[in-house]
Formats: C-alpha cells, sequence, structure tokens
C-alpha cells in the first residue's frame, strides 16, 4: 500500500471500495496534504480520504519522532493531529473530525500545532437554551430515548457531534433505515430539536451543559458570510440522558504504533460507512467479541484476514463464525513484535505468555481491540462516581448527585436488543419524572449477538528492547509508567503527571483506563482499587474563538463614552483606556506633541482657569438608617460624623492594612452618602460593599447603588474658576466663607440644576461640577464660552496626574501595589485613632506595618532637572553597581515633567523614604546611573495656600 499519489476521480482513490459506504459520490472534493493534492468525496472525513488515498501515516510522535498513523475513525483519535492551513489556519485537529471540503489545506505535525498570524475573519457565538430532556449521542440509545420523549410535548434536545444521527449504527451498517426513519420524525416533531455536528463538552452543577456546534467548518470557502464557524450552546437541562457510546481500547504490546496499526471497530467504520479499506492485508488482534464482527465485515469487502489472534483459548460461537467464512483464528495468542518502516509490513505471533512457537504474517494492517471503555466522561464531570466491572474489565457509571441516565455502550451494555431498550426506558423515564407521557418508540427486531466473557489485558509481553506504547499521543510506554512506578508512585494521578500519559489533547481517550491497567499490573494490585485519572472539561478541544464567541476586538469589553465625548473627539482630544472608559488624554493643537500640550494644559489649570470631564469616577449613593455605620466599618476614617452638606476624603483599606482605594464620601441626607471611586475599581467597590454587607454584617439597613453613568461631573479648576462659576451661578455664594473647601451646594449654573462641591484633586481652587447626563454638554459648553476671557483650556488625564503628582497627591494602584498602607503613603492622619473597629485595624498594629524600613511614597528630584526617569526604575544606594544581586531600595510609581517646578520629577516608594529626605539616591537608567535626591512628596505649594484661591 503506498503512501498517496495525486489525481483525480474514483481511480486515483485505490483503496476506496466501489460500492459501499454513505459517501455522496457524485459531490467530489480536492484537497491537499502536505503539498500534494487529493480527491476525495462529501461524506468524507480528512482522515477517510486520505486512507481511500493510500495514505496513512499522518505525522510524527511529539517526544521520539516515530511516524504515526491514522489509528481510529472518531474524536478518540490519539495520532493523526493535522494543520489545517487554509481557508484559515486551525491547530491540532484530529483528522478524524475534519469533514472534508473542496479547498482544504492541511499539514501533518510533529506533535505540535501553530496558531495563526492574522486575526480569525470568521464569526463565533453563543446562544441559551432549556429543556426538560438532553439527550447526548445520536446512536441507538440516545435515538430511542429522544423517540420516547419526542411525543410527549416536552421540550427535547438531541445532540450528537456527527453530521448524521445513527452512532454506531453508521459504523456497523446495521439497521440504517430505522435510524434514518427515526431521525426523521424528530426533525418533524415540533419541541425536538435536533443539534448535528454538536459535542457536549462540559457537564456542570444544576444540569448546565455545554456544547459547540459546528456550523460551517465543513462548508470551507463556500460558507455563508452571515453565519457563525462555530456557536456555543449553553444549555440547562432539567434531565439528561447520557448515550455517549464507548471506545475501543487497545493493547501494549511491541512496537504497537507503527502506521497500519489500528482499532478494530474503526476499521470497520471506515468500510461501511465511508468506503475506504484500510489495508490489503489484516491480522486481527482481540481479547473480545466485537474484533470478529470487523474482521468479517473488512473480508466480505475484499481485504484478505490472515489471522484472527485472540488472546482467550475459548472464544465462542464467533470464532465458529470467522473459521467458516475462512479465517484462520488463533486462540490463546497475541501479537509480540510488528515490523515496517514506516508502514506496518508483518506481524509476529505467538501463544500468549510464551516466547517460542513464533509466526509471522506479512500484513499491512493490524486491528486491535483490548476491550470497550465507557465514555464516562460527562457522567464524571457531572460528579459521577464509577465502578469497576470485572465481567466486562472496565469502568461503569455508577451514582450521580444530578439528574442523569446513561444508556448503551455508556453503561456498559453492547448488544443491540439491551442498548435500545435501555435507551427507549431511559427516555420514558425521564420524561415521566417531569409529568410528561412518553409516546410509543418503534423499534427495530434485531436478534443479540452470542456473546463470551472478555479477557482482561493490558499488556503483551514481546521482543526484549521494543516499547510498547500506551499513550500514542505523549509516546508514553510501559517503561515509562515502570519507571514510575519504582520512583514511588503509587497513584495513577501521580503516575499521570510523572509521564505525561493522558495530558495530551486527546484527554487519554484511548489510553486512560490502559495506563491504570498497566500501572495495576505493575503495582500488583487491582485495577478496582486503583481507579482511574480525574475526567475534565472540555471532553474534546474547544477553540478559545469559540469560547469567546463575539467578545473579542471592540467586544472584548464594553467600551464606555462619557456624555462629552463627541465634543472631545471634534475639539482633537487623543484618549486613553482607564478601565472600560475612553477618556480624554490631552488635547493637541497644530504642531504640538504630548509634553508640550500637557504643559499648556498645566499651566492653564495653576495660572487661570482650565476644565476636565471627571464624568468616570465611581459614583455609588449609599442609602439607609445604618449608612453611616457601615462606611464606619468601611473607611479608615470616621464618616459617620460628617454634616449634611459637607465632604471628606476617605481611604478603604483590604483585611491585611493595603490600600484598596480611596475618594470622597459626600453627605446628601442623615441617612444617605454618595461615596466617590477611582474609575478603575468603581466595579469593586460595589462589589465589596456587597460583599461584607451580604456576608458579614447583613443586619445593617443598607443599600447601595451605582449612579456613576446618572450623573456628569466638570472638574473647574484655577485660580479664576471661581469667577467662571460665578458668572454661571449667580444664586451661589462662591465667596471662601460662604462656600469652604470640602463643602458642597446644590444650585442651578448656566440655568442647570447641579451639584457642586468644593473638592481639589490639583491643589488649585477647584469645584466639581455634577448635573445630569442629558445636559452636560450645554453645561461644558456654557463654562467654555464663560472661560474664554480667562483662555479656559481643556485637560485630559495626563496633566490631571502631573498636577496631582506636584501636590503628593497618590493615584491607587499606581502609586500603590498592593504592599502599601496608608501609612506608607503619609496620611496618618487618615486612620481613626478612636473609631472601635474597621477593615484593616488590627492588621496596622502588627509590628511588620510599623517596621521603619518599610517602603514610604516620597518625590525625587534628577540632578539634571531635565532627566526624566522611567516609571518603574528602580533606585540604589550606591553609585557604582556591585556585582548582583543588588540591593533595591525601591522604584518609581509616578514621573513627569512640570511647567510649576520648571523640571522633571518623580513619587517613588522607597525604604524608609520619609528618613531619607535629602538623601542622595540613584537611578540605573539605561547604562548609567542618574543621581536624584529624595524630596518630601509634596513639590508645589506645601502650605496649601492656593486651594482656597
Amino acid at each position: 500500500m503506498g503512501e498517496g499519489r495525486g489525481g483525480g476521480g474514483e481511480e486515483t482513490q485505490p483503496f476506496r471500495h466501489p460500492t459501499r459506504g454513505r459517501i455522496h459520490r457524485d459531490t467530489l472534493i480536492t484537497f491537499t496534504f502536505d503539498g500534494t493534492e487529493y480527491q476525495g468525496y462529501e461524506g468524507d472525513t480528512l482522515a477517510s480520504a486520505l486512507l481511500a488515498n493510500g495514505v496513512i501515516q499522518t505525522g510524527t510522535s511529539i517526544k521520539l519522532g516515530r511516524p504515526r498513523g491514522i489509528f481510529s475513525a472518531g474524536a478518540e483519535e490519539p495520532n493523526a493531529v493535522i494543520q489545517i492551513e487554509a481557508p484559515f489556519p486551525e491547530p491540532m485537529l484530529p483528522a478524524t473530525t475534519v469533514e472534508l471540503y473542496d479547498g482544504l489545506v492541511a499539514t501533518s505535525l510533529p506533535g505540535q500545532g501553530r496558531l495563526a498570524t492574522d486575526p480569525d475573519p470568521a464569526r463565533y457565538d453563543a446562544v441559551h437554551t432549556h429543556c426538560d430532556l438532553l439527550v447526548v449521542g445520536a446512536g441507538p440509545a440516545g435515538l430511542a430515548a429522544a423517540e420516547a420523549a419526542a411525543r410527549s410535548g416536552a421540550r427535547v434536545i438531541l445532540a450528537d457531534d456527527q453530521p448524521e444521527p445513527g452512532g454506531s449504527l453508521l459504523g456497523t451498517g446495521e439497521h440504517l433505515d430505522w435510524a434514518t426513519e427515526t431521525t426523521a420524525r424528530l426533525d418533524a416533531a415540533p419541541d425536538v430539536h435536533v443539534l448535528r455536528r454538536t459535542t457536549v463538552f462540559g457537564y456542570y452543577d444544576d444540569n448546565h451543559l455545554l456544547a459547540v456546534e459546528r456550523r460551517t467548518n465543513h462548508l470551507g470557502a463556500q460558507a455563508p458570510e452571515n453565519v457563525s464557524r462555530e456557536r456555543v450552546w449553553r444549555i440547562r437541562a432539567r434531565r439528561v440522558v447520557l448515550a455517549t457510546g464507548a471506545h475501543e481500547r487497545s493493547l501494549a504490546f511491541a512496537d504497537n504504533d507503527r502506521p497500519g496499526v489500528m482499532l478494530a471497530a474503526s476499521a470497520r467504520t471506515y468500510v461501511n460507512k465511508y468506503a475506504v479499506l484500510p489495508g490489503r492485508h489484516a491480522v486481527v488482534f482481540t481479547t473480545n467479541d466485537s474484533a470478529y464482527a470487523a474482521a468479517l465485515d473488512l473480508a466480505a469487502a475484499g481485504v484478505a484476514i490472515e489471522a484472527v489472534v485472540d488472546t482467550r483459548t475459548e472464544p465462542g460461537e464467533w470464532a465458529t463464525r470467522a473459521r467458516q467464512a475462512g479465517i484462520e483464528v488463533l486462540t490463546g495468542h497475541a501479537v509480540t513484535a510488528t515490523e515496517g518502516d514506516p508502514r506496518l509490513t508483518s506481524v509476529t505471533v505467538a501463544p500468549y505468555g510464551q516466547s517460542v512457537a513464533h509466526r509471522e504474517f506479512a500484513a499491512d494492517l493490524l486491528l486491535v481491540s483490548g476491550g470497550w471503555n465507557p465514555v464516562a466522561h460527562l457522567f464524571s464531570q457531572a460528579g459521577g462516581k464509577l465502578r469497576y466491572d470485572e465481567e466486562l474489565g472496565t469502568f461503569l457509571p455508577d451514582t450521580c448527585r444530578q439528574a442523569v441516565e446513561v444508556a448503551g455502550g455508556a453503561s456498559g451494555v453492547f448488544d443491540l436488543v439491551r442498548v435500545l431498550a435501555q435507551g427507549a426506558a431511559a427516555g420514558a423515564r425521564a420524561i415521566e419524572a417531569e409529568g410528561y407521557t412518553p409516546g410509543e418508540v418503534q423499534l427495530p427486531r434485531a436478534a443479540p449477538p452470542p456473546q463470551t466473557p472478555p479477557m482482561r489485558v493490558f499488556t503483551v509481553p514481546g521482543r526484549e528492547g521494543a516499547p510498547r506504547f500506551v499513550d500514542l499521543q505523549r509516546d508514553v510506554t510501559v517503561d515509562d509508567l515502570a519507571r514510575a512506578t519504582g520512583a514511588g508512585m503509587r497513584s495513577v494521578e501521580h503516575t499521570k503527571r510523572y509521564t505525561t500519559a493522558g495530558t495530551a489533547n486527546d484527554q487519554g481517550k484511548t489510553s486512560g483506563v490502559l495506563a491504570s491497567g498497566v500501572v495495576a499490573e505493575l503495582l500488583g494490585v487491582d485495577i478496582s482499587a486503583l481507579g482511574t485519572t480525574t475526567f475534565r472539561p472540555p471532553y474534546t478541544p474547544v477553540s478559545f474563538a469559540a469560547l469567546a464567541g463575539r467578545d473579542r476586538g471592540a467586544l472584548l469589553d464594553p467600551i464606555r463614552t462619557t456624555a462629552l465625548h463627541g465634543w472631545h473627539v471634534a475639539h482633537g482630544a487623543l484618549f486613553e483606556n482607564v478601565g472600560q472608559w475612553k477618556r480624554p488624554w490631552y488635547y493637541p493643537q497644530d504642531g504640538e506633541d504630548m509634553e508640550t500640550a500637557v504643559l499648556r494644559e498645566c499651566a492653564a489649570a495653576r495660572e487661570g482657569v482650565a476644565f476636565m470631564d471627571a464624568s468616570t469616577l465611581g459614583k455609588i449613593d449609599v442609602q439607609g438608617p445604618d449608612a453611616g455605620v457601615f462606611l464606619d466599618l468601611l473607611y479608615t476614617n470616621m464618616m459617620s460624623t460628617l454634616k449634611v452638606g459637607m465632604i471628606r476624603y476617605g481611604v478603604m483599606c483590604r483585611p491585611d492594612g493595603m490600600v484598596f482605594d480611596d475618594g470622597t464620601v459626600i453627605r446628601l441626607e442623615q441617612d444617605r452618602y454618595l461615596v466617590t471611586t477611582t474609575t478603575g475599581n468603581a466595579a469593586a467597590v460595589l462589589d465589596w460593599m456587597e460583599e461584607w454587607l451580604q456576608t458579614e454584617w447583613p443586619e445593617l439597613r443598607v443599600h447601595c447603588v451605582s449612579v456613576t453613568e446618572q450623573w456628569a461631573t466638570v472638574a473647574l479648576v484655577g485660580p479664576r474658576s471661581r469667577e467662571v462659576l460665578g458668572s454661571l451661578a449667580p444664586r451661589l455664594a462662591v465667596a471662601n466663607e460662604d462656600f469652604p473647601f470640602m463643602a458642597w451646594r446644590e444650585t442651578t449654573v448656566a440655568g442647570i440644576d447641579a451639584r457642586v462641591c468644593r473638592i481639589s484633586f490639583s491643589g488649585e481652587l477647584a469645584y466639581e461640577i455634577n448635573v445630569s447626563p442629558w445636559e452636560a454638554l450645554a453645561l461644558w459648553e456654557a463654562l467654555y464660552e464663560a472661560g474664554a476671557p480667562y483662555g479656559i483650556t481643556p485637560y485630559g488625564t495626563e496633566a490631571m496626574h502631573v498636577l496631582r503628582a506636584e501636590k503628593g497627591y497618590p493615584i491607587v494602584g499606581q502609586d500603590t501595589d498592593g504592599t502599601v498602607t496608608p501609612q506608607d503613603l503619609g496620611m496618618s492622619w487618615v486612620v481613626s485613632k478612636k473609631k472601635r473597629d474597621f477593615i484593616g485595624k488590627r492588621s496596622h498594629a502588627r509590628a511588620g506595618t510599623a517596621r521603619a524600613d518599610r517602603k514610604h511614597l516620597v518625590g525625587l528630584l534628577p540632578e539634571d532637572p531635565g532627566t526624566f526617569l522611567p516609571e518603574g526604575t528602580h533606585l540604589v544606594a550606591v553609585s557604582v553597581l556591585p556585582a548582583p544581586p543588588v540591593p533595591m531600595l525601591g522604584h518609581v510609581t509616578s514621573s513627569y515633567r512640570s511647567a510649576a517646578l520648571g523640571r522633571t520629577f518623580a513619587l517613588a516608594l522607597v525604604k524608609g523614604g520619609r528618613d531619607r529626605i535629602g538623601e542622595r539616591l540613584y537611578a540605573p537608567v539605561g547604562d548609567r546611573l542618574v543621581p536624584v535626591t529624595v524630596a518630601s512628596p509634596v513639590l508645589y505649594d506645601p502650605e496649601g495656600a492656593r486651594r482656597d484661591g
């Protein structure tokens, strides 16, 4: 069997059976694999089309670089993991699950994929839905369960990962008319939704399941632009029936990884579903009856079955059937070696457990069946427990805390008569539990085949030195597991991590139970006591794009703009992202760079009048009889003593005493306050408030609500700000004695109802004017016009940062890093010594928070007033750097050029900083050490004389 060739038509698909299969032979598809062009048919997978063209090797293994071939026909595939290159790159996809489409370009992988370098142009979306019954798996059990519920009036969802319902029947070729007719009835039922190409990958509490539907992957370039490529289904089901089937298990024998070694039932599927002969001469190696059906089907399709090798000494009636068909059956035998480079060419067989009487068969295909593992992944994710069944030699679902039943192969039932009956009964019970009457189920007549107990075998002795692979995708061998147990590992969870068995993107579907069996043999314990590793979602890999859905690009995070955003845009503002908000950064005029514009804006605020949009500050309305008590517990200083009409600055700390947020508290009424927060922390502070109210102080009569977007705020700043405000608010007494600092007044400004606060974040005379967002533009334009004689200037966040830094006002999150207390910031005055308790109080009493070498917020003045210190620059005490490690004293948190100071300056967190004022330190900038002088953080107007104008 060759390694493939290009060409057109069925005559160039030498391993395509002329009549079998469910492919659409009237639709020829051209695709490319590893640079060679091939053809297949609609209904093929990439794997089946490659096999039809004689290609079985699809890559090399990740660790050892050994050639690997197609091993299975479904999602359990560990070997044939490929990269799609066109029409859009997608990495690490099993070729067995990629539906063939025209123009598909794929390449083999050495175990690792490549992400796309360009943005994905496709759409992805998500939907939420509810149902009375979710049936997972549209095989015989799932179809029977869904039909039992279909005519009851209940809402039913049937989800299956294949494009065509039928499950294992499609691979066996049995009762396909019944599957087609049942599917048609389900499609026609008004309350039934059949989800094709949909993999349920996660099972969570309260019967919440996640599924991903492949909507256009199989269409390639023909996919409609307005249809999403994948859709995530978030399903809440009252009841669930898991009819997920079973995966065939391999065996660990010598050189069991050669291309041409394949699971027996998968080879049967390729013949019956895809009309593909995976080889010409096959040996079948089995421990159970199921592989005989595969041998008979392949023989009927023209594959020469050289022998069936059965580890059992008395396999029963299936062996008789095989012999009657002219197939040699070697009972009590096992495969002990394989040959071939890269593809299988021969198989060596010997009596099981012996090293004599070898026989060699020429073969390009070795079909293996070591038993069956029920697909219990979703059941385990739901919290279900597994039990080991000695007769079947596998783990079966046992009990679960959720409303779920398991039917068919997933429950360890494999003969069709029992599968159908069990599925119908499970669907009926689920619907009856919800008060519905199940409908009549039309089941095909089927005779149960004779069954002989399987033989529990995991490892097979073989040629000395030959690797016996347990996990094909991770290159884990029996010897690797032996080293793990030899190192003291006794748990399969530990051996998994020691060897990486079961950690690849196939999640150990073919290797998990096999690994448990091997470890049990190595430790001399029963596998039932050892158990399996944990099944975690997702069941199959899910693309990040599908999980993100439409939440990417501009939709990744909501973009919030203020009521004045349009004005800022029209006047040339550049913006920066602050949390979710777009805030004006600075307003460059013709020819200005950022530095020039910011210096101009700062000068206007210090010398004349300037205004900025401060609407993004968080605003939380706190109401209730216990509002004052609540705020006293949240803030380090007292808020309950604040008088109505006044404002107080406050700091919140975490329980560890570190600064969490800061802002102002405005007392509006006796039982009502307005709390302001930093822009980026607004949601976190509200969440913080609710957490403490609901978990620690539920007895407090307090309600909190965000009003951030109910108020637009304009900060009017500068020595001429009083004159501008006074001209627009004739009813407001604006003199200091009438309107003192940290007071607020209700009035009208430019005829607009407003709440005006005397608050300053710049150290200058300043007001914050709060109005309805609907009136924000009218207020802003009125201020712009009234301030024009004084040269009023809009300023952005960068100028705001410079102004506040000149005054030593810290910004939480920039000048703090989660390890800073109010005392470190030089704000001991804001920490009450009278209050009995507040969040963080106990931590402030710890010796560690009073150490003299804690980092303090200080100012830094570079010796060269033109030298700029990059934020994050470390500080050292020496003028020549010693050999590493170099003791670091702190780092720069904020750094700016100041128009008022006429120089550069910085704020920094420095060990024992307040005791170092006047001391010279050094800042490594590039390849030089810049000398700096430690100064007070308040570098401008330290007396505060400018605050009152």
